[in-house]
């Protein structure tokens, strides 16, 4: 199994995460943040949720605020596009994604191309169409519709680093918590089982559609 570093101590790191709605970056990526950030590297952030209207956008930047505690920079991006109705929008998405073209990160975070929500699907595509020179890592969010797949990366887990990512999802998602699947056991569990995949106890899994090595 090939290891590529990202962080550790000194190292930078730029960050773009982009998520349709609130709860999604911390779902698909949160411990993985949570453990750059715990490396030493000099983490910043670029947070994306086009997704927050009313409650829902105080719950994402309560949430952000936490889960980037102690990064370098962080930049908070939030819009209140309609939930379910991305692709009837598709022009105006389009347009705010566009807008980030002028970041340069090293690493984009956004949905999996796969993925059963067509929000979820339209940013993963928006994602690839605006940047198309960079390192991009879409991650999983588990629900109802069954939609989890193989993916090809993997990011080794503290227990630390999993255990603080459950601990802010339910502190900060109330929203969310009617909801049969948002339950600490379901976070915990597809993190042992990508673990179980890379050798490791736990991990946040992510596709790479594209990677040039040297």
């Amino acid at each position: 199994m090939l290891t590529l570093d990202l962080t550790g101590p000194g190292r930078k790191l730029e960050v773009l995460a982009l998520g349709a709605h609130a709860d999604d970056i911390e779902i698909g990526a949160g411990a993985t943040i949570l453990s750059w950030i715990a490396s030493g590297a000099e983490v910043s952030v670029d947070w994306c949720v086009l997704s927050a209207p009313g409650e829902r956008a105080d719950e994402a930047r309560a949430s952000a605020r936490d889960f980037l505690d102690g990064a370098a920079r962080v930049d908070m991006h939030v819009a209140a596009f309609r939930d379910g109705y991305f692709p009837a929008e598709r022009t105006a998405v389009k347009d705010w994604v566009e807008a980030l073209k002028r970041l340069k990160p090293d690493v984009i975070l956004t949905h999996a191309g796969g993925d059963a929500h067509q929000d979820h699907r339209l940013v993963s595509e928006l994602t690839w169409n605006t940047f198309r020179d960079h390192l991009i890592l879409e991650y999983e969010i588990p629900k109802w519709d069954g939609d989890l797949g193989r993916p090809n990366i993997y990011v080794e887990l503290s227990n630390e680093a999993l255990s603080r990512k459950v601990e802010l999802l339910m502190k900060h998602f109330g929203t969310q918590r009617s909801k049969a699947w948002f339950d600490e056991e379901t976070f915990r569990s597809l993190a042992r089982l990508r673990g179980v995949e890379c050798r490791a106890r736990y991990a946040e899994a992510f596709y790479a559609r594209k990677l040039l090595l040297k």
